[in-house]
C-alpha cells in the first residue's frame, strides 16, 4: 500500500451565521497548521489531497505552500453530513456526535450515517491512492471521517474511543506498511 498520512484540521472560527462547511481556521488553527508544516519528516510525501471544506482547504494550502506541492480538492472527503441539524451548541454537538458513532447503521437527528460516511471516506482515499500507485500523499480533512477511516485501516468496529484526542483537532495518523495505531496531534514527534 502507498504510505500516506491523514491530518485534520486544526481549530475554526466558530460562527453560528455561517454553514459549518464554510467555517475558516482561527488564529490558533494556522498557527498549529504552519508550525506542522515545517516538520523535515513531511518532505517524503509527494501530494496533498484536502476535502473541499474551506477550512480543510485553508490547512492544505499551508502545508502545499510549505512543501511546495498543489492541493488537490475531492468533495467525498467531506465531514459526515450534518446538515440536518446545522450548527449546535457545544454540548449538544457532542452528545449527538456521541450517538453517531454508538448507533453507526442509524441516521442520529438527519445526521449522515457513520456507516455510510465511512464507506464515502475509504473510497475516496482509495480512488485517490489508485489514481497514483506509489506517491505518498497528506490527506487533509476531519476528525469525524478521519475517525471512521482510522477504524477501517486499523480493523476496530466503529467507535468514539477511536477518536482525536480533545486539542481542538490537528490531529494526524500514517499509514503504510502498518495499519495506524492512533491519532497523535500536531505536536506530537513522529
Amino acid at each position: 500500500m502507498t504510505p500516506f498520512l491523514y491530518l485534520s484540521h486544526p481549530q475554526v472560527k466558530v460562527d453560528p451565521d455561517v454553514p459549518v462547511p464554510d467555517w475558516s481556521l482561527s488564529d490558533v488553527g494556522r498557527q498549529r497548521t504552519e508550525a506542522f508544516a515545517r516538520r523535515p519528516d513531511l518532505s517524503l510525501y509527494r501530494r496533498i489531497v484536502s476535502s473541499e471544506e474551506v477550512k480543510a482547504k485553508e490547512t492544505a494550502a499551508i502545508l502545499g505552500a510549505a512543501l511546495g506541492l498543489a492541493v488537490e480538492v475531492r468533495p467525498a472527503m467531506h465531514e459526515n453530513d450534518r446538515s440536518a441539524t446545522g450548527f449546535l451548541p457545544e454540548p449538544e454537538f457532542q452528545a449527538v456526535a456521541n450517538e453517531f458513532f454508538a448507533h453507526p447503521d442509524d441516521s442520529i437527528r438527519g445526521w449522515e450515517r457513520a456507516r455510510d460516511a465511512q464507506a464515502r471516506i475509504v473510497g475516496a482515499v482509495n480512488a485517490a491512492l489508485a489514481e497514483a500507485p506509489g506517491i505518498p500523499a497528506i490527506f487533509v480533512g476531519h476528525g469525524g471521517v478521519g475517525t471512521l477511516l482510522l477504524c477501517h485501516l486499523a480493523g476496530y468496529a466503529i467507535s468514539r474511543s477511536h477518536d482525536q484526542p480533545p486539542v481542538g483537532g490537528g490531529c494526524w495518523f500514517r499509514h503504510g506498511a502498518a495499519p495506524p495505531q492512533g491519532w497523535c496531534a500536531m505536536e506530537d514527534g513522529a
